[in-house]
């Protein structure tokens, strides 16, 4: 059984996800995510950074993994219960692009926006500086032109297939919608999340967001 500790919101939601898509079972275990408790010793032993999400699959007679970076999650339970499903063939050019994919949405365009949210902790209501939110905002719509090109003749990243590489991407389009960054200047963005919250894996995932967040 592998359990997932999860936030509503948080990037628990890609390996909840992914879970439900490849039909693995799972246990969703809820995380009190006040910075006390994300600060404790019995918080840290499982994430050292205090961060969510954190994975445990615990293995019959063997000796448990415990994970706390979610791209890594992803591609473990891939290798461990995939059984070729949901990527291309390892060293091919479509895997070579699913990789780029995969690290993009969360290297290179999540990163904004976690300084978003980073930015607004530290600097609550009134406090909060424009001009820093305004560049983090304008660093998010260059990915998400990048996007849009990709989008211009295919449903998914690496086509008409959906992929792993799509829940690392659909995450991360989910918070350019929660912090109100993707508009209507992203058309094809906005068709491709919608595709992808169609799918019962995404349901399933965010079904404790509330209603009209996003």
């Amino acid at each position: 059984m592998i359990k997932i500790y999860h936030v509503p919101g948080t990037r628990s939601i890609r390996v909840i996800w992914l879970c439900e898509e490849l039909a693995v079972p799972y246990e969703s275990v809820p995380v009190d995510f006040s910075p006390e408790y994300r600060a404790s010793p019995e918080w840290r032993e499982l994430n050292p950074v205090g961060k969510v999400p954190v994975m445990i699959d615990e293995r019959p007679g063997q000796d448990g993994v415990t994970m706390f970076e979610s791209g890594a999650m992803v591609e473990y339970v891939l290798n461990r219960y995939g059984a070729g499903r949901l990527r291309p063939s390892l060293g091919t050019p479509a895997h070579a692009m699913y990789l780029q994919w995969s690290w993009f949405a969360e290297a290179t365009f999540a990163r904004p926006l976690g300084e978003i949210a980073n930015h607004r902790r530290e600097f609550p209501g009134d406090a909060e500086i424009p001009a820093v939110i305004g560049e983090m905002k304008n660093r998010a719509r260059a990915c998400l032109d990048a996007l849009e090109q990709t989008l211009a003749d295919q449903d998914y990243l690496l086509g008409d297939a959906f992929c792993a590489a799509d829940i690392m991407m659909g995450y991360t389009v989910l918070l350019t919608r929660l912090f109100k960054v993707l508009g209507e200047d992203h058309p094809r963005v906005q068709n491709y999340f919608s595709r992808l919250a169609e799918r019962r894996g995404f349901q399933r995932a965010t079904v404790d967001i509330p209603a009209g967040r996003y």
